[in-house]
């Protein structure tokens, strides 16, 4: 493989997800190139290597590993598929980008830091909101002492739904909303913070609105406690009309900062007859709305595929890792046992066995002694 020059990327995956990857890199141009695209899908990866002029389509993406000039490969495919194909893309010795949730259970997010770190590759691990432009600076100026002592963080993220239709089964995804989007707002209260150990983690969490397409929950609360005494809140719905919402609170003894990833980006828009592309998860563009310019760099996944093009050139430390997602996955066990059982999980909390997170929301609700509403 070359050590200069533009990072050759793979792509696994075809849809919503690898669609972002592919035109972030675009953007990113300068750092990385997109050279293959694998999904066993029919006609998907061929659609998608069109669209972005993409030169190598697979159906196998164990064979887009062969590709030996391929140097970094993005995993934007079902949880249940991200431990065996990481270990496949790090037995090619290809550098792993991983979208969240890192793995189903504690045990492959484990085993996927071992065999990246024994094969000499990196594992880096797809968390946006560690590279958002409105997030990044409220973390500049709260590293920079403009609150205070920091005592709360709080992120939410909030739409109708997922795209795909394997994030509603449980067995594919691991869980629901929490599994889904909670995995953020984890991972940014804990970098927002420095990364100071979990102390406790409670959460309430159901299945509201769509209990016709899912068993998992589609909305979910999470309260997490920091040593050191900061206190971190997610919100997660699946529940939300109107399209994505997504925002931060950072409160601390002397001051307050408070980021709408969407608003202050968006052009109040009001139109009878609708138009084309608002925001994500819009269902439409009817009446009033508010569409988004530059939105894929509002989220930061371009300065994220950028920076980890820079980390295989060895030109920057990563700042996203693997032992970043198993930290997250850690919680979501905590968090779903305590849905299930009602009550606040002092970690470290181990789950050995547990095939993934939403089983002991499950497994609490059959001994609770009152019913939970679902």
């Amino acid at each position: 493989m070359s050590k200069n020059g533009k990072v050759k990327v793979g792509i696994i995956g075809s849809q919503f997800e690898a669609d972002i990857h592919v035109a972030s890199f675009k953007i990113a141009s300068e750092e990385a190139e997109v050279v293959a695209v694998a999904s066993p899908t029919p006609g998907n990866a061929a659609a998608l290597a069109k669209r972005y002029g993409i030169p190598r389509v697979f159906t196998d993406y164990r064979e887009m590993l062969k590709e030996r000039n391929i140097e970094m490969v993005t995993i934007a495919a079902p949880n249940k598929l991200h431990a065996q194909m990481t270990a496949d893309c790090a037995q090619a010795g290809k550098h792993v980008v991983c979208e969240k949730p890192l793995a189903m259970t504690i045990e492959e997010c484990e085993q996927m830091i071992l065999v990246t770190r024994q094969a000499g590759v990196l594992l880096l691990y797809a968390e946006e909101l560690f590279f958002t432009p409105k997030y990044l600076k409220a973390k500049e100026m709260a590293d920079d002492g403009a609150f205070g002592k920091i005592h709360l963080v709080k992120q939410s993220e909030k739409h109708f739904g997922p795209h795909a239709p394997w994030f509603w089964d449980v067995d594919r995804c691991g869980g629901g909303a929490l599994m889904d989007l909670g995995c953020h707002g984890i991972a940014f209260c804990y970098w927002f913070l420095r990364r100071p150990a979990i102390q406790s983690v409670y959460c309430q969490m159901g299945t509201y609105v769509h209990a016709d397409k899912t068993r998992g929950d589609d909305e979910a609360f999470c309260i997490l406690e920091f040593e050191g005494g900061a206190v971190g809140i997610v919100e997660d719905s699946w529940g939300r009309r109107g399209g994505m919402d997504d925002r931060i609170e950072v409160y601390g003894s002397e001051g307050v900062t408070y980021a709408n990833l969407h608003m202050g980006n968006a052009l109040p828009t009001y139109s009878e007859n609708g138009y084309g592309y608002a925001v994500e998860k819009a269902p439409s563009t009817k009446g009033w709305s508010y569409p988004v310019f530059e939105e894929l760099w509002n989220y930061g996944f371009p300065q994220e595929m950028t920076h980890f093009a820079r980390c295989v050139r060895g030109k920057e430390e990563p700042q996203a890792t693997g032992e970043d997602g198993l930290v997250v996955m850690k919680v979501l066990y905590a968090a779903y046992a305590s849905a299930g059982e009602g009550r606040k999980i002092q970690m470290p909390f181990s789950a050995k066995g547990v095939q993934k997170p939403i089983d002991l929301w499950f497994r609490g609700l059959q001994y609770r002694p009152h019913p939970v509403r679902r």
